[in-house]
């Protein structure tokens, strides 16, 4: 499966993964992140349920807080 994870071009085995999936092969353990699929946002409950497949624009995005 070839997609595009944050503007660049990724290909992963499977044909379907979830969101959790993809962090977890990614190591992306961070806190607080926004997640688009096509540009549609993805809450974190849904993450097991959200799939990406062949084409899908993924967009994870890393939020960093301070003072």
């Amino acid at each position: 499966m070839d997609i595009t994870l944050n503007n660049r071009p990724e290909t992963f085995e499977k044909d379907s993964l979830s969101i959790s999936d993809v962090l977890k092969i990614k190591n992306y353990s961070f806190k607080m992140m926004v997640i688009k699929i096509n540009g549609k946002l993805i809450r974190k409950p849904e993450y097991d349920s959200s799939y990406i497949i062949d084409g899908d624009d993924l967009q994870i995005i890393h939020m960093i807080s301070g003072g």
